[in-house]
């Protein structure tokens, strides 16, 4: 439903309270690499002139924790500066989590967090240019978020609010090709989560490199090339 930018720039458009915000550039299920530690694979991933957004949808609240939010803004940043670069060049930041209940219960569309300098006076802004916000995914306000809300619960394209949203979800459930590169994203899909289990059975040492290639279904040389890349 969300690739191409239209859909994308709707959401964020919606989320963030900004109508004219444009994105250049769009992954569905981007995989970032982190050989030194834990890689991520981001649900949405977003860039724009100095700003960057990655969206998860999360039906747990378990998968939308502080510390994930902390995690997923430090990946983001390791990818983005080029040897020598001045720190002044990490742009904007935004971890976006939709999650499919109201996580901090207080009835609340949006839960933004940032950070703050702790003094007598209260606080100040402490512009590290990382925004956290946490979606509540129950919100059914008569407003632009609650009719988005609605949207992404709804498996009716003709029930949609939106016709962005609406379309790509006719596209992927009523047409040939929409059906056929579904199918190919999910088999992507469970190959990339394949490969995260991989990596999970090779940090414990208590599997072959065939034993878990014949558990995953996956190639030997696959297996023995993350192992490689584990230890690099």
């Amino acid at each position: 439903m969300f690739q191409g930018p239209a859909g994308l720039e709707l959401i964020l458009r919606i989320i963030l309270d900004r109508p004219d915000l444009a994105v250049d550039r769009v992954w569905v299920q981007h995989y970032i690499k982190n050989i030194h530690g834990r890689s991520l694979q981001l649900d949405l991933h977003s860039k724009t002139t100095g700003e960057e957004f990655n969206i998860e949808v999360q039906r747990e609240s378990r998968g939308a924790k502080p510390r994930r939010a902390r995690y997923h803004g430090s990946v983001l940043d390791s990818d983005t500066l080029d040897p020598g670069d001045d720190f002044e060049k990490l742009p904007e930041t935004y971890v976006i989590f939709i999650t499919e209940k109201d996580i901090y219960g207080n009835g609340r569309p949006v839960y933004h967090v940032e950070r703050f300098v702790m003094d007598d006076a209260g606080g100040q802004t402490f512009d590290d240019g990382l925004h956290i916000l946490y979606v509540n995914g129950a919100y059914r306000g008569d407003d632009d978020l609650g009719k988005l809300m609605h949207d992404f619960r709804s498996k009716n394209p003709d029930d949609m609010n939106y016709t962005q949203l609406s379309e790509r979800a006719r596209y992927f459930k009523e047409t040939e090709e929409g059906v056929r590169r579904m199918s190919d994203w999910m088999k992507s899909y469970v190959d990339e989560e394949k490969l995260k289990i991989a990596v999970k059975m090779l940090e414990t040492g208590k599997l072959s490199y065939d034993e878990i290639s014949k558990i995953l279904d996956l190639p030997l040389e696959e297996v023995e090339e993350l192992a490689g890349n584990k230890s690099a």
